[in-house]
């Protein structure tokens, strides 16, 4: 088939998945990636193509589905492609990231065996290698709830994807030679929505129906705003979790995350923005897109929507206003309030602060002064094959160090298996953070400016504190979550500033189980990819 088709086969009868073993359905995804010009700010550049496309085409799946997704790599570079969001639940071999998978070589292919288990909600996939996430390569991932799980608002008339964020006119190995030599990267160029600059996406919309709109900053640098001209923004959606349905003129969407919200159209039949701008800028970046009434004679007018730029306070305000929708279901019958993530008392408390060191002369960044540097072996394989000197336990200490000395090392933190933990993310610099984490959704229990002590635990909020999978930080300031550790696996814990990350902003979480059991995690799988000194090892007979 073309490469601009993407290919979705359902080939297992629901007899067979429903009537002989009761497992979930299958579907069947091809990825073929691909160099291709494109031109997102005017200028031609040199794109990564998913089967032809930038974006590439959506994911869509049913919770609980399993995904067996062929990734063929049609590049002269090895390639790797991650699941943003995605819980990989007793699989992190699954990832896509470097520290748990081996790159796919240029015209091999590798394929991703996933399930999104109890999981709903608006995601995204991205090229985690070679800093490939600024060149494209990215589409949504949309998890729809069963049909018998009731959601709390009606359905939409449609459902549209928006992927947003900044956007550079330079190819992405000028960006990556930039940073191997030392330096910082360049203000961007531009912001981007769905691939195309200024006013060169259109949203269709009926009169008076209402549509859903999955709103990711899928951004290497900045922070974006969000909002559609004259029109309000209920926010039904966040990373996975209903929420309470407040209603927003704008929203601030950081690096990394994701939004759904409910739109009506229910103003005067004409053509309205649909306005990203940049925050915390020097300068402020702004691009549009079209919300088109389909029986719109007019096009866009008046000037575009105002929005906070610099201003942190009305942003951290909107933060704590995302509450968890207690009574609504989730993707499970039972209303997501039944879990009381508040009554856990955390064994312990760690703490994560990062900074942005010279180190040889260079610029790096760091977790608690530490900066990550990527082995020659991903590290759940020389976790399993134990392979010795890829990586030490306890290299990364789980609080800050006193002193101001950085160092370089391939970082991984230990933890154990149902542990629950409170984590502070502690920011002294004057720049938002925003933070991911794989294999997890978390608690956002509290933020607030200055230096975390434990009487900021006096304003956390432990009755509906939303669950999702990444977190901004102000500057200046800390953002505490709550964590279970019921994911076996090797997790990688990331700044979703790729800069930043490229250059040692991350590390490992090993959650580990002395078990040794398919109820815990999920075997090797029998067509890893091995490379490193893992090459030339046996997997598993089955």
């Amino acid at each position: 088939m073309e490469d601009s088709k993407f290919v979705v086969y359902s080939f297992i009868s629901c007899i067979l998945f429903l009537g002989v073993n009761g497992e979930s359905p299958y579907r069947f995804f091809t990825l073929k990636v691909t160099h291709g010009d494109i031109y997102p700010l005017g200028v031609k550049q040199k794109g990564i193509l998913i089967n032809g496309q930038f974006p590439g085409p959506t994911i869509d799946a049913v919770t609980n589905d399993n995904l067996i997704i062929h990734v063929y790599n049609y590049l002269n570079v090895p390639f790797l492609i991650s699941w943003n969001g995605v819980q990989q639940r007793r699989n992190s071999w699954q990832d896509g990231v470097l520290g748990t998978n081996c790159p796919i070589r240029p015209g091999k292919n590798f394929t991703y065996v996933l399930q999104v288990k109890d999981q709903i909600g608006t995601f995204f996939y991205f090229p985690s290698l070679l800093f490939h996430k600024a060149a494209g390569g990215y589409g949504s991932i949309r998890i729809w709830s069963r049909p018998k799980i009731p959601v709390p608002f009606p359905t939409p008339a449609g459902d549209f994807t928006v992927l947003a964020g900044d956007w550079y006119k330079r190819n992405h190995y000028v960006l990556r030679r930039y940073l191997e030599n030392g330096h910082s990267l360049p203000f961007p160029d531009g912001l981007v929505i769905n691939g195309r600059g200024w006013n060169g996406y259109t949203f269709t919309v009926d009169p008076g129906r209402t549509y859903r709109f999955r709103v990711s900053n899928v951004g290497i640098s900045t922070s974006i705003n969000f909002r559609i001209q004259s029109h309000k923004l209920k926010l039904i959606e966040v990373e996975g979790s209903h929420t309470l349905q407040n209603t927003y003129h704008s929203f601030d969407i950081h690096l990394g995350q994701s939004y759904s919200f409910l739109v009506t159209a229910d103003q005067a039949p004409q053509d309205y923005y649909v306005v990203a701008s940049s925050r915390f800028t020097p300068r402020v970046l702004t691009t549009t897109a079209i919300l088109h009434y389909s029986n719109s004679r007019k096009g866009v007018s008046g000037p575009i929507p105002w929005a906070p730029t610099f201003q942190i306070a009305p942003s951290l305000m909107q933060a704590r206003s995302i509450r968890w929708n207690l009574t609504a279901s989730g993707p499970r019958p039972n209303p997501q309030g039944s879990y009381h993530y508040g009554m856990i008392t955390p064994s312990r408390t760690i703490m994560l602060a990062n900074s942005a060191p010279y180190i040889n002369g260079k610029q790096r960044y760091a977790v608690n002064g530490v900066s990550y540097v990527p082995p020659d072996t991903p590290l759940k394989l020389a976790d399993y094959f134990k392979i010795p000197g890829v990586f030490d336990l306890g290299s990364i200490p789980t609080r800050p160090p006193s002193g101001n000395n950085a160092y370089l090392q391939t970082s991984v933190m230990a933890a154990d298996f149902r542990e629950y933990v409170e984590i502070v993310f502690q920011n002294w610099e004057n720049t938002v953070q925003s933070w991911h984490i794989d294999g997890y959704s978390f608690f956002v229990v509290g933020m607030d400016g200055g230096q975390w002590t434990p009487d900021g635990r006096r304003s956390y909020n432990l009755r509906d504190a939303v669950s999702r999978c990444t977190t901004q930080v102000y500057p200046r300031s800390w953002t505490a979550i709550y964590m279970a550790l019921d994911n076996v696996g090797m997790w990688n814990i990331r700044s979703e500033n790729w800069a930043r990350q490229y250059l040692g902003q991350q590390f490992y979480l090993r959650v580990y189980s002395p078990a040794n059991s398919w109820r815990d995690e999920y075997p090797i799988p029998k067509h890893a990819l091995l490379c490193g000194r893992a090459r030339g090892r046996r997997t598993r007979p089955l």
